[in-house]
């Protein structure tokens, strides 16, 4: 019972489990190589698409607070300055990338942080004046406003102290006001002149401030507007469009690999051509030595042979025949390799030999006249036919 042959239904069995196995193996083997490929192709898109907005998106909006100085060594009472606050603001981000782009249009404006006090409200209206420099200090564009605080009666002001009395006592809030000048509203950047920094004026001696900021905020057009305003749509888009395109690349690779090629190449018989080239040749060669001039000016016969003085014509060697056969023989063997690999001129650039043997078979048949025997020569022509001389007894 032991040493019983298995059952063929059992044999068959473990074959299909085999073959199942087999197949689920190459199955999966197949799904994590073509999974890794979509992971992989999905990966360099987003790769690609965010190097692309890194590089073509400028700084959107660029915040660099101003700091102003003015002297303070003069005899003057206590509300005025010895001078007009300036403040310099460098336009380089750790000093050496500029924050504005080439071509790219920028609104420039001053925040400024004044206090709703005494001072300020007598102050009226005052000047802002920036003026751009680049490289060794040289100002490239200068550019002045106008600014004043907004009236507030002073009923106005009593109400919102009264209406904002506890954010005020814990500090919540504070009595001032945020005034925004716009000192440019289309500034670009000249690419052969780029600006490294800006000087910043307040003609008065006599403002108070809590602060100022120097906002540089981008104007964007066109595909900047779009990549801006709608970036997670401009983000679907471009990494589909970059994973439609290596996909298409990834799958004509994979196509080439496999078949040898989309468009399998259909190997061109020149053969016949090529044939037909050379036999033209062995044409002309023939004409050629057809119309050669013998000799003495005579034109060779190859029908006729010439007689010998024992009265016997010479005949084809027993060889020529043969050597004939095999010339032609040769003619209609097939070419070699290297020959049937050479491409004929699809422009009739293989045609000049021809026609350079043709002209010289038309020269030399036009040039080659057979000359008349003079009545006193005493050297017969090369091509004539030689006779015995026949002496008559009288």
């Amino acid at each position: 019972m032991v040493n019983d042959p298995p059952v063929p239904a059992l044999l068959w069995a473990q074959e299909m489990g085999h073959v199942v196995a087999g197949r689920a193996r190459k199955l999966l083997l197949q799904f994590g190589v073509f999974f890794c490929t979509i992971l992989l192709l999905l990966w360099v898109s987003v790769f690609l698409y965010g190097s692309f907005y890194y590089s073509y998106m400028p700084t959107v909006s660029h915040l660099s607070p101003v700091h102003f100085h003015y002297r303070t060594d003069c005899e003057s009472s206590t509300s005025l300055l010895c001078s007009f606050p300036v403040a310099n603001v460098t336009l380089a981000k750790g000093g050496r990338d500029r924050v504005l782009m080439y071509g790219q249009p920028y609104r420039v404006t001053l925040e400024l942080e004044l206090p709703e006090s005494p001072v300020n409200q007598d102050l009226g209206m005052f000047l802002v004046t920036i003026s751009c420099y680049t490289r060794g200090g040289r100002i490239i564009s200068t550019s002045s406003r106008s600014v004043m605080l907004h009236y507030r009666s002073s009923l106005l002001q009593m109400l919102d102290t009264l209406v904002f009395s506890s954010l005020l006592l814990f500090g919540f809030a504070e009595q001032k006001q945020l005034l925004e000048v716009e000192l440019y509203p289309e500034y670009r950047e000249n690419s052969y002149v780029p600006t490294t920094g800006a000087i910043i004026e307040i003609h008065s001696k006599r403002i108070q401030m809590y602060g100022a900021y120097l906002r540089i905020h981008a104007h964007f057009t066109g595909l900047r507007y779009l990549l801006y305003n709608f970036p997670m749509t401009c983000a679907f888009v471009g990494v589909a469009s970059n994973f439609t395109f290596l996909s298409v690349i990834v799958l004509f690779s994979y196509m080439q690999w496999v078949w040898g090629g989309i468009w399998p190449r259909q190997r061109l018989s020149l053969q016949v051509n090529i044939r037909n080239r050379k036999r033209s040749r062995k044409e002309v060669q023939r004409k050629i030595s057809a119309h050669q001039p013998g000799p003495q000016g005579q034109e060779e016969s190859p029908q006729l042979s010439p007689v010998t003085e024992d009265g016997e014509s010479h005949a084809n060697p027993p060889g020529t025949e043969g050597q004939l056969s095999e010339e032609e023989k040769t003619d209609q063997q097939p070419l070699s390799g290297e020959e049937e690999l050479e491409p004929e001129a699809s422009d009739g650039s293989g045609s000049w030999e021809d026609a350079a043997l043709l002209t010289e078979a038309n020269l030399a048949a036009s040039g080659s006249a057979p000359a008349p025997e003079t009545v006193g020569s005493s050297e017969p022509s090369a091509g004539s036919v030689r006779q015995r001389p026949i002496c008559s007894s009288s």
